[in-house]
């Protein structure tokens, strides 16, 4: 804060910046110190030191692999130097908006500059995410005093891949061990039936055939997703009609097993709207958005899908009638974050690494205890996709 200036507002930490004099006189302080700039550049983590107003003072080698390119690091917070999407929610930056509450990284700052050391996991939306950009982080602070004046080295360790990795691991091996355990059963019951069972057969046969489809969709999605992660996801933009996506969403998971005692219904005021886009993309957002809605629902409740035509494009959208905790919504859309386990969090993450890098979309929710929760997808008519 510039002297003379009113007070920022914040909703975390502290707001105040030390003035640029002050900043510059501690960074040169620790670049005028050969060795210990010698020990921390040698260091494979990235490491920084933070004043008491958690601006970067320093930062070694490693660190500047992780952090933007055209980001001036002395004197900047964390999230300013790993371009947090969030680090421009609030006037005084990184560490004030209600979104660093859950972070793990604002969270050990504070730890080490009260004095004590403090290790966190932390899950950075880049301000570029839909390139696939997010960063997993392990962080360590630990508070340390230099020249009389207190500090935090902050050494972060990039552990996206390996996060990366469980989670899509998990998931896959998941899914696909509770379907082929729903196909054995029926093979399992098949081959206990008399031959002449005609009637039950059929019925059986139906059933073996929509688990092994969803058994395929599943490889198809996790494929997807790491194909969307490293950029090569292959886009095939054709016609749609908007009505229809939503039929073949809801034919999908009506007879899911998460639908199992729910209702799944389309909008009697739906708009029929022909969109230019990728198919199969685009009922992978809608349909994971119903999915969602159907695990957050309880038995007997109604989910409900429909569309609109708005601002040169169409709006999908899917409503349940539950509300998401205030701590869950601020970390939506995070890869790795879930409520359903340990491992489990890449659901709302794909829907927005699809919508907003492939589909030149946006997706968004609104939750709260008068009106339940909806989220929404927006595309365009005829998006202009990179590939």
């Amino acid at each position: 804060m510039k002297p003379g200036s009113s007070p920022l507002e914040t909703e975390f930490l502290s707001a105040e910046r030390a003035p640029d004099f002050v900043v510059a006189h501690q960074h040169d302080a620790f670049t005028h110190n050969e060795l210990l700039t010698g020990v921390l550049n040698a260091m494979p983590e990235g490491v920084v030191i933070l004043n008491k107003e958690r601006q970067i003072v320093f930062a070694n080698t490693a660190f500047y692999a992780v952090a933007e390119d055209d980001v001036e690091l002395v004197g900047a917070r964390l999230g300013e130097a790993l371009a947090c999407e969030h680090n421009n929610a609030m006037p005084a930056g990184c560490g004030t908006s209600k979104f660093c509450q859950t972070c793990g990284a604002a969270k050990a700052m504070q730890s080490a500059l009260d004095q004590r050391r403090d290790t966190q996991e932390c899950r950075i939306a880049r301000s570029d995410e839909s390139a696939g950009n997010a960063l997993d982080l392990r962080v360590v602070a630990t508070p340390f005093l230099y020249s009389g004046e207190a500090y935090a080295l902050f050494a972060v360790d990039d552990i996206s891949s390996e996060k990366r990795r469980q989670v899509l691991e998990r998931i896959f091996f998941h899914d696909i061990q509770n379907t082929a355990g729903a196909i054995f059963g029926v093979v399992e019951i098949l081959d206990s039936l008399e031959p002449t069972a005609l009637d039950i057969w059929h019925e059986y046969g139906a059933m073996l055939k929509r688990a092994s489809h969803q058994l395929l969709e599943e490889i198809q999605e996790q494929r997807q997703l790491i194909s969307a992660e490293t950029g090569d996801l292959y886009v095939e933009v054709m016609p749609i009609r908007s009505t229809h996506l939503l039929a073949e969403v809801r034919d999908i998971y009506i007879n899911h097993n998460v639908a199992h005692g729910k209702h799944v219904l389309i909008s009697a005021d739906v708009e029929e709207v022909v969109l230019w886009s990728d198919a199969i993309l685009a009922r992978r957002v809608v349909g994971n958005m119903t999915k969602n809605a159907l695990e957050a629902s309880l038995t007997g409740a109604t989910v409900t899908l429909g569309c609109t035509k708005e601002d040169e494009g169409v709006r999908f959208w899917v409503h349940n009638q539950n509300v998401i905790p205030y701590t869950v919504q601020l970390q939506l859309f995070k890869r790795s974050f879930s409520t359903k386990g340990y491992g489990r969090g890449l659901g709302t993450y794909s829907m927005k690494l699809l919508t907003e890098r492939y589909l030149n979309g946006r997706i968004g929710f609104a939750s709260s205890p008068e009106e339940g929760t909806t989220f929404f997808v927006w595309l365009p008519l005829q998006p202009t996709i990179e590939q």
